[in-house]
């Protein structure tokens, strides 16, 4: 049986770096930004930290119905990247939580900079006991977070709790795909200890069993492949760029985008974007 606070620190310790909020300032500045007049073009390099970016964040959002309206929690929400984009495109309230204390600290420095501290709030907390009350939000938001939670039954039962009557769970992950064991380091896991992925089909009954309904999986494999081999290349060739990844995750960033794009390659994992509703 896995020990859920022994995950949390193998979690913690693979994301935490001290003081990001100032690392991700420095690397604006050196990249030559104005830090007191910050865009959210400028943090586009760092900000949506997971497969395709910004354009997957899009594509899930205008199917799940994303618009002013909705009260959205996003968990799993890192630097604020997703959050920063919902709040800024639709104008919906999203409330991040996030493991990682220093993650939730620099999402709230970045968004105050650039404007968003109204529509914007984050949490630390667990993904597993969300300190919310039930039927708090009209839509649940996870992209790239599941990954790092073993206790997946418990996961989607807090989504299902926390969503109001018909409300809706927007999903962007990773999943195991059917070629074998994944290639270590990757961008969610330095070694296995910290990788928890299900299959397509797991996720569908881990879904179904919580109580939700499927409305839409589209497998997105083949522009998440596109994408990273593209980036792979870029970095092999120019090496890294002032601003990426790397200012969160360390100088092994590198190895885990070429095992990310061998991993993707082999089939060892697949991309699914899922919409269900409570």
């Amino acid at each position: 049986m896995t020990d859920p606070s022994q995950v949390n620190d193998t979690v913690q310790a693979h994301y935490a770096r001290s003081g990001v909020g100032g690392l991700i300032l420095a690397a604006l500045e050196q990249a030559g930004k104005d830090l007191n007049r910050l865009t959210p073009e400028d943090l586009a390099p760092i900000d949506e930290f997971h497969i395709r970016g910004r354009a997957a964040t899009l594509e899930l959002a205008r199917i799940a119905r994303v618009d002013s309206s909705k009260r959205v929690l996003d968990v799993g929400s890192g630097v604020g990247g997703t959050s920063r984009c919902l709040a800024r495109e639709f104008g919906c309230h999203v409330t991040g939580i996030d493991l990682t204390e220093e993650y939730c600290i620099a999402a709230a420095m970045l968004s105050d900079r650039i404007g968003l501290a109204e529509l914007v709030d984050y949490r630390q907390g667990d993904a597993t006991n969300l300190p919310f009350p039930d039927a708090s939000f009209d839509i649940v938001w996870t992209e790239h977070a599941a990954m790092n939670i073993p206790d997946k039954p418990r996961l989607y039962r807090e989504m299902h709790r926390v969503l109001k009557p018909g409300g809706t769970l927007a999903i962007y992950d990773v999943l195991a795909g059917p070629s074998g064991p994944v290639l270590f380091p990757v961008p969610w896991a330095r070694t296995a200890a910290a990788s928890f992925l299900v299959t397509p089909d797991e996720l569908r009954s881990l879904l179904e069993e919580a109580g939700f309904t499927i409305a839409a999986w589209l497998d997105t494999t083949d522009a998440a492949r596109a994408w990273f081999v593209a980036l792979a290349e870029k970095i092999r060739k120019e090496g890294m760029p002032p601003l990426g990844f790397h200012v969160l995750l360390g100088s092994d960033f590198q190895a885990m985008a070429q095992n990310q794009r061998r991993n993707l390659e082999d089939g060892r994992i697949v991309l699914a974007q899922v919409v269900a509703k409570r």
